[in-house]
């Protein structure tokens, strides 16, 4: 005799129906749809839509950038969310970037440009599982967490699809430049997986005075982004580019200064236990 028993609604001695708010709901959506948006870029890609297919890509980044903190804001964080963001960031990130580029440009540099999407594909998988165990380690000191390890994933992204907007530009994609955005795509996917320290900004502060200039040049630089997108990520990228050395060398020195901090406490700890001892005892 089968042991199947039919389902009951709550109230009538049946399992109950677990009801999950809608907050809880909203960021994996948008998770989700971030997805969509960079399966999309590679369908315009093979359409030969390109610029839509970029367009696509850097909508994928902005809902990336939103669904975690729209999560921690509704506080609807989960384990289930933390997995389906990583797998969303290999394949907008990663996987999307690297097939558009190919169906762009690099299939003109023959196997030497399949081979620079996969390093890439891999690369951004790499540095996405090193982030989450980086995440999860306590014992790095407070200072390091406002550095990343490496080019993060988003601006690894949009800072691949350079030789795209110089196309847009008027670039003319040639085998020799083929084979030059082939290295581009090679050192970025080194940037993707390297130690280098990049400050994150996380715990950057304004001051209030300086609040509205702030803002006036954000909505300064959307309008950039708006009306001359593909000049303006040109330049943001260069520039980037540029910061890149720069951060590595504020890295250094902080690292020095606060490797002088620690010395001179130790020494402090160390003449004041030998201080202890030398007195006499009673």
């Amino acid at each position: 005799m089968s042991s199947f028993k039919p389902f009951e609604p709550h109230g009538s001695g049946g399992p109950r129906i677990r009801e999950i708010p809608l907050r809880m709901v909203l960021p994996n959506l948008i998770t989700v749809l971030a997805i969509c948006a960079g399966l999309s870029g590679i369908r315009l890609a093979f359409q030969d839509r390109f610029e839509s297919a970029v367009v696509m890509v850097l909508l994928a980044a902005f809902l990336d950038g939103i669904d975690g903190r729209l999560a921690r804001m509704l506080k609807a964080t989960s384990r289930f969310g933390a997995q389906m963001d990583s797998l969303a960031d290999i394949v907008n990130f990663g996987v999307v970037p690297a097939l558009v580029l190919y169906a762009y440009l690099l299939d003109k540099a023959g196997s030497l440009g399949w081979i620079a999407t996969l390093l890439f594909a891999i690369a951004m998988g790499l540095r996405l599982a090193r982030f989450n165990v980086l995440d999860e380690d306590l014992d790095r000191p407070a200072w390091q967490a406002e550095y990343f390890v490496g080019v993060p994933a988003p601006i690894g992204a949009i800072t691949l699809m350079l030789p795209m907007y110089l196309g847009f530009l008027g670039l003319e994609g040639t085998r020799t430049v083929a084979y030059v955005a082939t290295g581009f795509a090679i050192l970025v996917a080194f940037l993707l997986v390297s130690r280098l320290p990049v400050y994150s900004g996380k715990k950057l502060s304004i001051r209030r005075e300086y609040l509205l200039p702030v803002m006036l040049i954000a909505v300064f630089y959307v309008l950039l982004l708006t009306v001359y997108p593909w000049q303006t990520l040109t330049a943001s990228v260069i520039g980037y580019l540029i910061f890149l050395p720069l951060s590595a060398s504020a890295y250094a020195r902080r690292a020095r200064i606060e490797g002088e901090k620690a010395a001179a406490a130790a020494a402090e700890a160390e003449a004041a236990e030998a201080a202890d001892e030398s007195k006499p005892a009673g």
